[in-house]
């Protein structure tokens, strides 16, 4: 039978479109799989999972009077259902502050709250979180500040503001798995 299919010129040729068709078929069930698992993995993560990780970077910090210093952050962020548990560290030379915030995800609404730790300022958080974007309003007595994270691949942009406060903004870039 080979013989008569190869005679008529289809032996070699339907065999190799067959394995080629086979082949094709397995990559593309094999692709399907892994996209799959990487979307039950993401959503496993909750909405915030993208958020969670080690980060380290820099950026500029602005104080009242106008002046600008360079400052290095580090942040240890984790993830849990809807949940996201944010500590970001920064120091330039002449400031320090530490911030820890505990955020809930609820039909793209986010409420918690934060802690500056070294100067022992809490308070309350909430805003909205859409893909891989936080807007959110960070309150306690006396201080109000506007606060922007955007995660996109291996980078987060953290942005702080808070006219008339003793720092007035922060602006950081920071890549995922940097220490």
């Amino acid at each position: 039978m080979d013989e008569a299919l190869h005679s008529a010129g289809l032996g070699a040729t339907c065999f190799g479109r067959s394995m080629n068709a086979h082949s094709i078929a397995a990559i593309a069930l094999s692709l399907s799989f892994l996209a799959f698992n990487a979307q039950t993995a993401i959503a496993a993560e909750g909405p915030l999972g993208q958020f969670a990780g080690n980060w380290a970077g820099s950026g500029k910090i602005v104080v009242k009077d106008g002046s600008s210093e360079r400052i290095r952050c580090r942040s240890t962020n984790a993830s849990s259902g809807k949940g996201l548990n944010l500590n970001l560290r920064c120091a330039s030379d002449s400031y320090k502050f530490e911030l820890a915030s505990e955020i809930s995800y609820e039909g793209g609404n986010i409420s918690g709250s934060w802690n500056e730790t070294s100067r022992g300022v809490v308070g309350s958080l909430s805003g909205k979180a859409n893909g891989n974007n936080i807007q959110a309003t960070a309150q306690s007595v006396g201080f109000n500040a506007g606060l922007s994270i955007r995660a996109s691949g291996n980078s987060m942009a953290v942005s702080i503001r808070s006219p008339g406060s003793e720092i007035s903004e922060v602006s950081i870039s920071m890549a995922k798995g940097s220490r």
